[in-house]
Formats: structure tokens, sequence, C-alpha cells
């Protein structure tokens, strides 16, 4: 079983985490990413190899003001293992965020881990509707 892949998401003291099941590992083909609805935001899960090595990252691409990150092209660069949005090829860390093509720009990361064959990220849990 292998845990958490990606740098930790600031949390709010008010805000209560829980982990989302997405999808199976094997739903993800080896060297892509697949985009995924959770809640309202769009996540990019990207699968490394042949392995478990997944990476959670916003799927919006700051550049080209798109919701492309999934559809882009994974590799490393040095070891470091990225994605390059499919729009204007910028490379974006997967382990950090940061853009590895301009220093000044990054992307959310989200938490993510594998249990039994099944990615799961770390999201705010939805809020409790008040009493009435």
């Amino acid at each position: 079983m292998s845990e958490l892949h990606t740098s930790k998401a600031p949390r709010s003291e008010t805000t209560t985490q829980v982990w989302v099941d997405v999808c199976g590992v094997e739903d993800i083909i080896p060297n892509t990413g697949v985009c995924a609805l959770v809640g309202k935001r769009q996540i990019a899960l990207v699968r490394v190899g042949e392995g478990e090595e997944i990476y959670a990252i916003s799927n919006f691409d700051p550049f080209s003001k798109a919701f492309v990150l999934s559809r882009g092209i994974v590799g490393d660069k040095g070891g470091v293992p990225k994605i390059a949005s499919p729009i204007y090829k910028q490379s974006f860390d997967l382990r950090s965020g940061q853009c590895l093509d301009d220093p000044g720009v990054s992307i959310p990361v989200v938490p993510v881990r594998i249990r039994a064959g099944r990615v799961e990220i770390q999201a705010a849990a939805e809020p409790l509707a008040a009493a009435s």
C-alpha cells in the first residue's frame, strides 16, 4: 500500500478534512492523467509508471486559463516527476505544483493515497446543513 505522494496542502483551523474515494488505480492508464470532479473542484490524477505512484494536482492551467492539465504529457525532468500542459507546454512538478519553466508560478497540490487499490484524495468535508 502506498501513501502520500504530494506535498501537504494548507489547512484551515475550522475545516475538517476527509479522504474521498475517487477511482481505482487501474482506472488510470500508466503515464497519463485523468480528471475527477470532487465537490466543485477539478482534480487531475496523474499516474507515473506502471505502479501506484499517483499524484493529485489542480486541473487548472494558469497559463492557458483552461482546465486541461489532466490531458498533459507525463514525464520527468532530472528525476522530478512532471506534467506538461497540453496547451503551451509549461511543466509542473507533480510533487509540489511548482512550474519548472517559471519559478513564479505554481498550482495547488492535493494529498493523495492508495488504499486497497483505490485512489483517495484529501478534501474539505461538506458543511452540515444548519438546523432550522
